[in-house]
C-alpha cells in the first residue's frame, strides 16, 4: 500500500478550505438574491388619485396631501386645502427633526423611495407658499409672512443651511406684509430685486387691497440617470403664459411671473440626499471592481495548478470571496427617489392693486411673452372693507 503524503488532502473528506469555499458561495448567492428582491420595487409609483391620505402607505402620505391640496386650491376648495397642508407641514416638521425611514435610506442597502416622502426643496417651498396664501385669505397676513419665511428656510436647506434662498416672491411678500403691518420691508425688497431674473418687482403699495396670486404651466418632473440610476435629475416644466391680467371695473392688474420652479429645481446648489447617494455609487463601483479582480484571480489560480493542491484551494477561496463582493455590490441600491409632486405649476406670478369695497365681475387673462391671450375666463369676487381681498388663480383650472 502506498502511504498518503502528509501534504496531499484526502480525496474523500473535504478540506477545511473547501468547506469554507462552499459556505462562501452560498453567501454570495444569498447576497445576489437580496439584490434582485430590492430591484423589483425600486421604481414603483407613489399612489395618487382620489384616495384619502390615510388610505395610502405612510411613506407616501405627505406626497398625496401635497397633490390633493394643489387640486383643492385650483378648484376653489380652500377649506379642504388647509387641513391637507397643515397635516403635511406638521409631518414635514417632524421629518426634518429626524426620521427613522430617512436614516435607513442613508444605509447602503436601503432604497430612497422607501423613506417617508418630504420632497425636494422646491416642493417643500410650495407647501409653505400655498399655506401662506390661505392664511392671507383668512385675514392673517402675519401668519402668511411666517409661512413665506419658512419657505425661504426650506430653499436654503432646512437641515444644513448651506445654500442661499433665491425666490423673488418669498422675499418680496415678506417685505410687503411687513410694510402693510407698518414695519420695514426694505431689506426684503432689496433681496427680491437682486434675485429678480424674469421681472423687476414693483415698489410696495401698502394700501393696495387686491392681492392676486397666479400660477401657470406644468412644473418640473424627476427622473433617475446614471449607471445605477443614482442621479436625480429634472425635466423642465413649461408654460405658454407668463403673465396674468385681471380686468375689472377701472382696474387693470398685471401679475407677471417672478419665479420659475424648473429653475429652482435644476439650479439648487445641492440636494439633501446627493452626498449619500454619491457614497453608495462609489461603494458600488469599488466593491464591484474588487469583486471582478478576485473572481478573475481566483479562477486563474484554480486552473493553473495541480488538482487538490493548496494553491487550488486558495484559488477557489479567492473566487468565492470575489463572488461575495459582487453580490454585495449588486445588493447596494443607490437608486434615486423620483416620487414627484406632479401637479405643481411652472411659474409663480403676483400683482396687487386697489378697488373700493363692493361686488365685482371681470375677466382674468393669461398672456404669453408677446402679449397674446392664451386663456381667459370670467371672475367674480367681493371686496370687503378694512381687509385685503386675496385672489388665487391658475391656468390649470
Amino acid at each position: 500500500m502506498t502511504p498518503t503524503s502528509a501534504t496531499e488532502p484526502s480525496p474523500v473528506a473535504p478540506s477545511f478550505a473547501g468547506r469554507w469555499c462552499f459556505l462562501l458561495l452560498l453567501l454570495a448567492l444569498g447576497a445576489a438574491g437580496c439584490a434582485s428582491d430590492g430591484a423589483a420595487s425600486a421604481h414603483s409609483a407613489a399612489p395618487g388619485g382620489p384616495k384619502p391620505p390615510q388610505a395610502v402607505p405612510a411613506k407616501d402620505r405627505v406626497l398625496v396631501q401635497y397633490r390633493q391640496a394643489a387640486d383643492a386650491m385650483r378648484q376653489g376648495r380652500f377649506a379642504d386645502a388647509k387641513p391637507l397642508l397643515d397635516d403635511a407641514l406638521l409631518t414635514l416638521g417632524g421629518l426634518s427633526a429626524g426620521d427613522r425611514s430617512a436614516r435607513q435610506a442613508r444605509s447602503l442597502f436601503r432604497e430612497e423611495s422607501r423613506k417617508n416622502f418630504r420632497g425636494e426643496p422646491y416642493e417643500r417651498v410650495m407647501a409653505y407658499y400655498y399655506r401662506g396664501i390661505l392664511y392671507w385669505m383668512d385675514g392673517e397676513p402675519d401668519n402668511a409672512r411666517a409661512c413665506f419665511r419658512s419657505a425661504q428656510i426650506q430653499d436654503a436647506d432646512a437641515e444644513k443651511n448651506e445654500y442661499q434662498a433665491d425666490y423673488v416672491l418669498l422675499d418680496y411678500l415678506d417685505g410687503l406684509v411687513s410694510a402693510k403691518l407698518a414695519g420695514d420691508g426694505s431689506d426684503a425688497y432689496r433681496r427680491a430685486a437682486a434675485a429678480a431674473r424674469m421681472a423687476a418687482p414693483p415698489a410696495y403699495d401698502p394700501p393696495a387691497n387686491i392681492v392676486l396670486f397666479a400660477e401657470m404651466g406644468t412644473g418640473p418632473a424627476k427622473y433617475a440617470s446614471g449607471e445605477y440610476r443614482q442621479q436625480l435629475r429634472f425635466r423642465p416644466g413649461q408654460s405658454r403664459a407668463v403673465t396674468a391680467v385681471l380686468r375689472v371695473g377701472p382696474l387693470v392688474l398685471r401679475a407677471p411671473a417672478f419665479d420659475d420652479l424648473s429653475y429652482q429645481a435644476t439650479t439648487r446648489g445641492g440636494r439633501v440626499m446627493d452626498h449619500v447617494l454619491a457614497n453608495k455609487a462609489v461603494f458600488k463601483d469599488t466593491t464591484s471592481g474588487i469583486g471582478d479582480a478576485a473572481v478573475i484571480g481566483g479562477a486563474i489560480m484554480a486552473t493553473q495548478t495541480g488538482r487538490n493542491s493548496a494553491m487550488d484551494e486558495a484559488g477557489l477561496g479567492l473566487l468565492a470571496a470575489g463572488l461575495i463582493l459582487k453580490g454585495i455590490s449588486a445588493a447596494t441600491t443607490p437608486t434615486a427617489d423620483t416620487r414627484t409632486w406632479d401637479n405643481l405649476p411652472n411659474l409663480l406670478a403676483f400683482g396687487s392693486g386697489r378697488l373700493a369695497p363692493g361686488d365685482y365681475t371681470g375677466t382674468l387673462e393669461f398672456a404669453d411673452a408677446g402679449g397674446t391671450v392664451v386663456k381667459a375666463r370670467p371672475v367674480r369676487f367681493t371686496v370687503a372693507p378694512g381687509r385685503d381681498t386675496v385672489l388665487f388663480v391658475s391656468d390649470r383650472d
